[in-house]
């Protein structure tokens, strides 16, 4: 499933072709994509201009002119293709959601798996929404401190690793770049979550790490986003299970295990 980095670069590709561009025509494939689309969808957003395009942990947020925000995840499979209409494709069977700009630019959602989901909300009710409402905060933002998370983590005694996939502790952060940051934190997957926290709620060194680690893991993972390969080779511990590990001077080997059905790994040397 694509995590915060893979989302937030298809933002980058897709804001210089929608912010600013009204919205010409709708063409819907089919009526669902995991679940059915809005009452109204194309119409509702057909003739809108598309003001801004931001992402709030995995989704893709595009405020429209009517004052309702295009809330948007790409599932497992989703992604997005971006054409001038004289030069586009042929339509695959699995593109099922194509805007038409005015700028005579093409954007089609394609989604094999139709895990993603598309919606329509009203942007000063995105406070209140089920999902958007509940997220803490974005890991890359000014908000998200150690002193934050130590007050979130205080007294929890579930696993550091599931706590950090609890989207209402800090929002987007997914399997792969959380046992990554945890690896670069030096600090085992298996501790308690309020083991980065005094009785108080105050932030222990080892969460000066962990939050800085979280912040580097994934501005890297965005900045190498646009390469097709970039997951190759790139991890310091996820999926490389039973080879070295690559801290500098640590003599351990890979491991993994299972925690709440998704798969850990860590290094059982110099992660404590």
């Amino acid at each position: 499933m694509p995590e915060l980095p893979e989302v937030e670069h298809v933002r980058r590709l897709l804001a210089p072709v929608l912010v600013g561009e009204r919205i010409v025509e709708v063409v819907l494939r089919r009526a669902d994509l995991r679940g059915p689309f809005p009452a109204g969808f194309a119409s509702r957003l057909t003739g809108q201009t598309v003001l801004e395009l931001h992402r709030r942990a995995k989704h893709l947020l595009a405020d429209l002119s009517s004052r309702e925000t295009l809330l948007m995840h790409l599932g497992m499979s989703g992604d997005f293709r971006v054409e001038q209409g004289t030069a586009a494709q042929p339509l695959d069977r699995h593109d099922h959601v194509i805007l038409r700009l005015g700028s005579g630019a093409v954007v089609t959602f394609n989604d094999p798996r139709r895990f993603g989901s598309m919606d329509l909300v009203r942007t000063d009710a995105l406070g209140d929404h089920r999902v958007i409402g509940a997220l803490g905060p974005e890991p890359l933002s000014a908000s998200f401190t150690p002193a934050v998370l130590a007050r979130a983590c205080r007294g929890r005694k579930t696993a550091i690793k599931a706590a950090l996939l609890d989207q209402r502790i800090v929002a987007g952060l997914g399997n792969i770049y959380v046992v990554e940051a945890l690896h670069r934190a030096g600090l085992s997957p298996l501790r308690r979550a309020s083991a980065i926290a005094t009785a108080t709620g105050a932030p222990r060194p080892v969460a000066l790490r962990l939050v800085s680690a979280i912040k580097q893991v994934l501005t890297e993972a965005i900045e190498r986003a646009g390469n097709a390969h970039y997951r190759g080779g790139r991890f310091r511990v996820y999926d490389r299970e039973g080879q070295p590990c690559r801290r500098p001077r640590c003599a351990g080997t890979i491991r993994r295990r299972t925690q709440a059905g998704r798969s850990t790994f860590y290094c059982p040397v110099c992660q404590r």
